[in-house]
């Protein structure tokens, strides 16, 4: 499944890197989340083995959700139309569900270029590349608050049977909501919570372009920072995980807090006063924006 709002070329991109898969009987989905032109039908059109499906709610989730309706097989992987499929992808991905307890796999996401400056300092800031080593998560070597170790939602798949116990997507969160993001990590959260293993497959190789601009990256870095504080929010408020409470705490003091120190001292190897300052100010919207979002 490709979920994509308005973004035609990028799509064209990505599904002819699908069309190198090898053939063995999947089934390729676009949904287009409230578009604005009908530019990614026509594209879509060119390619006989791919259905497309109109999504008029805006929300990444909510295209997601629509999605694992429309899917006929019992395993769904998704792919952001930024992204791009190596030829083994799919089946790296598969393999893993062969142990029928697995409920969740990611792969390893990588840039397709790295020409400008924003786009270097996205994968020394905030990259989604989680190492070249697979690893089996579950609750006993990771806290489920810090899913976002797990995988990136560019890349990654799920058994339908499991999401059919523990709840499809918060369409609360993720982009084209206030949230802005966050959408992932919550189903990753809400997977290693109720018990299930989650597979970390590094073969499982896509590319991924990255912002070129410094405002792009400013904007998303600024929107990782609302959408951890608003999963996090929601964790609190639904599933009364007080323990995001040490972890904001954590992450501020043990990290945020000694960035922003290093980069208003000008110390050697520090980060942009600027994305610190978003990701922050990002954090502190978190919380409202999941109240707004759920209104």
């Amino acid at each position: 499944a490709v979920c994509t709002r308005d973004r035609p070329e990028d799509v064209r991109c990505c599904l002819e890197s699908l069309m190198r898969i090898p053939d063995d009987g999947q089934e390729y989905i676009v949904i287009d989340n409230c578009p604005s032109t009908d530019a990614t039908c026509r594209i879509v059109e060119q390619h006989e083995r791919v259905r497309y499906v109109r999504e008029d709610k805006p929300g990444l989730n909510t295209a997601r959700n629509r999605a694992l309706r429309e899917a006929h097989h019992k395993i769904i992987a998704f792919i952001d139309d930024d992204a791009t499929s190596e030829p083994g992808w799919l089946r790296a991905l598969l393999r893993n569900f062969k142990d029928p307890a697995v409920a969740c796999v990611t792969g390893l996401t990588i840039p397709l270029e790295l020409e400008t400056e924003a786009q270097e300092w996205f994968e020394r800031y905030s990259t989604f590349q989680r190492g070249f080593n697979k690893v089996r998560y579950h609750q006993n070597n990771l806290n489920p608050l810090r899913a976002s170790r797990v995988g990136a939602g560019a890349n990654m798949a799920f058994r339908r049977s499991v999401l059919e116990v523990i709840g499809l997507f918060d369409e609360t969160l993720d982009a084209g909501t206030p949230t802005r993001s966050g959408g992932d990590t919550e189903m990753f959260y809400r997977i290693l919570a109720a018990g299930y293993p989650i597979v970390y497959e590094p073969a499982a190789l896509l590319r991924h372009r990255h912002r070129r601009t410094w405002e792009e990256l400013r904007r998303t870095i600024y929107g990782y920072g609302v959408g951890t504080y608003a999963f996090w929010t929601r964790s609190l408020v639904v599933a009364c995980e007080w323990g995001v409470i040490k972890l904001a705490w954590n992450w501020f003091f043990g990290y945020q807090l000694r960035d922003l120190l290093r980069s208003l001292l000008r110390l050697p190897k520090r980060k942009p006063l600027d994305l610190l300052l978003a990701e922050l100010l990002g954090c502190a919207a978190g919380p409202w924006a999941y109240i707004s979002s759920r209104r």
